[in-house]
């Protein structure tokens, strides 16, 4: 595998200034093109959002050997709660009643597939569920992070795997 960088959980690849990059393996489990109702967005009251990952995959059992890239983008789903028809829950994901389960077993794929001393970036919203609580699905620590948006629930942190 020749790409450095993995983005498991890539959805509609809302964070990446080039979402066409080149080094990256963007994966998803969903591929597929979402419209809701919104009467607030466009003329004919909808919204869209296209999640066409690369490779679909699911985060807690990555297909990937040991050690396969220097770098992770981990933004999984944040939400526990949503309707439906949410449309945050089309553009985001949703995570599913053993949500603790599904973090813990995506922290551990993701380090097992990085490199030595490679670098994990882990993008949380605790608009539902606290950052403290996702921190307890891994025994790794952030090297450091940074909270941002308009309500400061937004979290980026950073983690690096140590030497195997």
């Amino acid at each position: 595998m020749d790409m450095p960088i993995l983005d498991p959980a890539c959805g509609a690849r809302m964070m990446w200034f080039n979402p066409q990059d080149q080094r990256c393996l963007f994966g998803d489990m969903r591929d597929e093109r979402i419209t809701v109702t919104d009467r607030t967005h466009r003329e004919d009251g909808t919204r869209a959002v296209h999640i066409h990952p690369d490779a679909r995959m699911d985060f807690r059992a990555l297909p990937f050997a040991d050690e396969s890239f220097a770098l992770v983008a981990f933004d999984p789903p944040h939400l526990v709660r949503a309707g439906r028809r949410s449309w945050m829950a089309a553009k985001y994901g949703k995570l599913g009643a053993d949500w603790q389960d599904d973090m813990r077993q995506g922290f551990a794929e993701c380090f097992r597939v990085l490199r030595p001393h490679g670098v994990l970036i882990f993008k949380w919203n605790e608009t539902q569920v606290p950052l403290r609580d996702i921190l307890e699905c891994t025994p790794e620590q952030p090297l450091f992070g940074h909270r941002v948006g308009r309500l400061n629930r937004t979290h980026w942190l950073t983690f690096m795997k140590g030497a195997t």
